[in-house]
């Protein structure tokens, strides 16, 4: 049987998983924990084949930084991400931390089980990139441009971007005109504003 462990700080998450997970013969769920901090502790102590988690986890700990750290740490571990939000950054960040799959948790509890046989087998799942929706412009953005943006949204400096992507203050500002002008914004502060309030950038994860 393939042993899953599940990472999810919502009991509900966790019941409903775990449910249809253990009516396949083929699965078994072997642990549920709150936290992405705890997931690279619990894998060496559980062995899972796979681990199902969220991005967003108990005391702000990510998803991300945990998928990362266990591709680096158990390569043969299959790691699908989840999340509840429309977050446009965190599908091509899940796949740049090494997961074999993204799903977004309004899915069916089927299509959680049918990723997880494809994943197991060898496959990969992710959907198509959700199109940023700007008041006016030409969006969609490059990747080096959405990681600035998200950056933009964390209250970062041009210096402080800069240092982040390993990239000069003037490549930064560079990017900053040309994401401005692509999406129809004047300031950098507004589109900000706009990608927060609209859930289209989390800063904190």
């Amino acid at each position: 049987m393939k042993r899953i462990l599940i990472v999810d700080d919502h009991v509900s998450v966790q019941e409903s998983l775990t449910a249809v997970f253990s009516k396949v013969e083929e699965f078994t769920v072997v642990g549920c924990i709150p936290s992405a901090a705890f997931a690279e502790a619990y894998c060496e102590k559980l062995e899972p084949d796979l681990v199902v988690m969220d991005i967003c986890t108990e005391n702000g700990a990510s998803g991300l930084v945990a998928a990362q750290e266990l591709r680096a740490k158990h390569p043969i571990i299959k790691i699908i991400i989840m999340t509840a939000f429309d977050e446009i950054t965190y599908m091509p960040r899940a796949k740049e931390a090494g997961a074999d799959a993204f799903i977004y948790k309004s899915k069916s509890l089927d299509h959680f089980v049918e990723v997880a046989r494809g994943v197991l087998c060898g496959e990969q799942y992710f959907p198509e990139p959700k199109r940023l929706s700007v008041p006016s412009g030409e969006a969609p953005l490059t990747e080096r441009e959405m990681e600035v943006l998200r950056l933009i949204c964390r209250h970062m400096s041009n210096k402080e971007i800069g240092a982040e992507l390993f990239i000069s203050e003037n490549t930064v500002k560079y990017h900053k005109a040309n994401i401005l002008a692509k999406t129809g914004f004047t300031k950098a502060v507004d589109l900000a504003f706009y990608m927060i309030s609209n859930g289209w950038i989390n800063p904190l994860y």
